[in-house]
């Protein structure tokens, strides 16, 4: 799983079509939907920590967690920039260990479908639950079937910039339900000042999503003991169509909630 190693260095460049104070804002709305508007929030799959940082300045207490060290230091940097009280976690989400409960899990940015195995899905949705407060909230994202099948697909996406360039070759296994990114990255190293020719390095890093159907995402949060609250066509209020890219799901914790007499 892990991925985001050279990608790092340039993930925020390339990412800066995304309007994160927008996606921020959406997850605040989200978030006071069901009543939490302060507490300590564990944002599982922070990568550079945009979202992390957006939450903390929403006033929320944030931890950030993520396998890709090269991902967090640059949330780390960002955070002692800022001057921001984050505490960031150099964890696997598949097994990560927190020291108490969090009000709330939030993971976007189709964190989760970077989980390939859907039993290591359901361990992820089960460690959410254990470390979630009675009637704690998960919010998460997903890509969609149609987005893989239909979107991405067979295609190449490419990118040229005045100091980088990227190639995004994209291959979708519609039998496993596996798509593979091919990423090949040439960043400007220095200008040769003798032959006035321009340098680039190359990286090169491959990365691997999963579709999983709604169905199949609604199994197995029931199987963690999660309860479903809301399903959503990302960004809106609406239900998923089937046209829609991203998703967004809204569990709650239950089990210490009926453990504790309420109901």
């Amino acid at each position: 799983m892990e991925a985001y190693q050279s990608f790092a260095k340039v993930y925020d460049i390339l990412m800066d079509n995304i309007s994160y104070e927008d996606w921020g804002e959406y997850l605040v709305s989200l978030l006071k939907k069901y009543e939490i508007s302060e507490g300590l929030i564990l944002d599982l799959g922070c990568g550079t920590g945009n979202i992390t940082s957006f939450l903390h300045e929403a006033h929320y207490n944030m931890i950030g967690l993520d396998n890709s060290w090269d991902m967090l230091t640059i949330a780390k940097d960002k955070a002692l920039e800022n001057n921001q009280d984050i505490l960031y976690l150099s964890q696997d989400m598949r097994d990560f260990e927190l020291y108490g409960t969090v009000k709330a899990v939030v993971s976007i940015c189709d964190s989760l479908n970077y989980i390939l195995d859907e039993d290591e899905l359901l361990h992820v949705f089960e460690l959410v639950n254990n470390y979630l407060d009675p009637g704690g909230i998960f919010i998460f994202d997903l890509n969609t079937l149609y987005k893989y099948e239909n979107v991405l697909g067979e295609r190449t996406f490419a990118e040229n910039r005045e100091d980088l360039s990227f190639i995004w070759d994209n291959y979708y296994d519609i039998e496993s339900g596996i798509n593979t990114y091919d990423l090949s990255i040439f960043i400007k190293s220095e200008l040769n000042a003798d032959e006035g020719a321009e340098l680039f390095t190359r990286f090169t890093e491959e990365h691997y999503q999963r579709a999983y159907s709604l169905e199949k995402v609604k199994e197995l949060i029931l199987k963690a003991g999660l309860e479903l609250v809301e399903i959503l066509d990302a960004f809106t209020c609406d239900p998923p169509n089937e046209h829609s890219e991203r998703i967004y799901m809204i569990a709650r914790e239950k089990d210490k909630q009926t453990m504790n007499g309420v109901n």
